[in-house]
């Protein structure tokens, strides 16, 4: 058995901290986790911040504790090393907690599915795998702004970074031996790339479902509805769908209404209408004049890219299964659709990458072969 101290030890003094994060910064490596509640908000509002050096776990009082740039120099020094599992929540909670987003990270999750353990494996699943260690998981409902916490909620969260430092040995010394850590070290830093660079409101309308059959002024009205609807709540503090939902903006820019009148529907209605009503109806003009209206989405695939499709999901299981890696890590559906649908399909994203160097060259081909395939009946 592990010789891990898993007593959660409650850090609530800007002294404290600054003396455990001054040890810290000497290490290759810590154990990195958060927690925060974010039902009624559109921000994560953190609550704690967990630790684990690898003997000892601690719980970092953020509420609490006035002077937070000693833990924020740490997670910003390239030195050390950030262990965490499944993080992007939580480097987005940190973000909003310090202002950065910490870096380098090792996300075991990743590593897990890269050393053969399977896609999207949880961290009591990963756990269990690697050291045979068994976690309850009791407490992820709870109220984590209250103080004091109960005893279970800080053995629950001690017990989130107490195990990560010995996973990730576990999991570095696997991926050198297969010279798979640079691919590890890629997708962790588009981590966090992506959560430094969210997606632009201007581009959340892609998201909608039913939005490939929008064209022209519908397909702008949505664009703006729904950088309206993002940047608001932001501004608001509220989940977006508390303030307008997805489908309200899709029937919206359907049917382009000129007056208010023609509005009202389930979603927007009663007080809703009266506050924003006046709004969404001037969104839709100026989006109705616009001369730069944006191109249409893709289709769902027709039946002969279907079956493109299928050939290509198929190549993917096949490396995979060499490989001995979960098909999911390799591509995922959407950007097989995008390389079916594409007129002059080239590898995008993270395509150019160490996926590129191991399934590129085979997507292509295989598209190639599955496009001279004649259409089945």
């Amino acid at each position: 058995m592990l010789n891990v101290d898993t007593t959660p030890r409650w850090v609530d003094s800007s002294e404290e901290l600054a003396e455990l994060c001054r040890k810290w910064r000497g290490q290759k490596a810590v154990a990195l986790d958060t927690e925060f509640m974010r039902s009624r908000t559109f921000y994560p509002l953190p609550a704690l911040v967990q630790v684990g050096d690898g003997e000892h776990c601690y719980l970092i009082d953020n509420l609490a504790i006035e002077n937070l740039e000693p833990l924020r120099d740490l997670l910003v020094d390239t030195s050390v090393t950030k262990i965490m599992h499944s993080c992007s929540e939580d480097l987005e909670t940190l973000d909003r907690l310090l202002g950065v987003i910490p870096e380098p990270i090792f996300d075991t999750q990743i590593a897990a599915a890269m050393t053969g353990l399977g896609a999207g494996l949880g961290y009591a699943g990963t756990v269990k795998a690697l050291i045979n260690v068994e976690l309850p998981k009791s407490e992820t409902r709870s109220d984590w702004l209250q103080r004091p916490l109960s005893e279970a909620q800080k053995t629950y969260a001690a017990l989130d970074v107490a195990w990560l430092p010995h996973i990730y040995a576990v999991l570095l010394k696997r991926l050198k031996e297969s010279g798979r850590l640079d691919w590890l070290q890629e997708d962790c830093a588009e981590l966090v790339a992506a959560a430094r660079n969210p997606q632009p409101p201007e581009l959340y309308y892609q998201k909608v479902k039913g939005a490939w059959r929008l064209r022209g002024k519908q397909l702008a009205a949505l664009q703006d509805l729904c950088a309206w609807r993002e940047r608001e709540a932001r501004l608001r503090d509220m989940p977006r769908n508390h303030l307008l939902k997805e489908a309200v903006c899709l029937n919206l820019a359907q049917q382009l209404p000129d007056h208010p009148a023609a509005m009202a529907q389930p979603g927007l209605e009663g007080r809703a209408l009266r506050e924003y009503g006046d709004t969404l109806l001037k969104i839709i003009t100026r989006a109705c004049e616009r001369a730069d209206v944006p191109p249409s989405l893709p289709q769902p695939l027709n039946r002969r890219q279907g079956e493109c499709l299928k050939m290509l999901r198929k190549r993917v299981s096949e490396i995979a299964e060499r490989e001995d890696l979960p098909a999911e890590i390799l591509v995922r559906k959407k950007e097989l659709e995008a390389l079916v649908q594409a007129r002059c399909p080239s590898l995008e994203g993270r395509l150019r990458g160490w996926r590129g160097d191991l399934i590129g060259g085979a997507l292509m081909e295989s598209l190639e072969t599955a496009r001279e395939v004649p259409e089945s009946k």
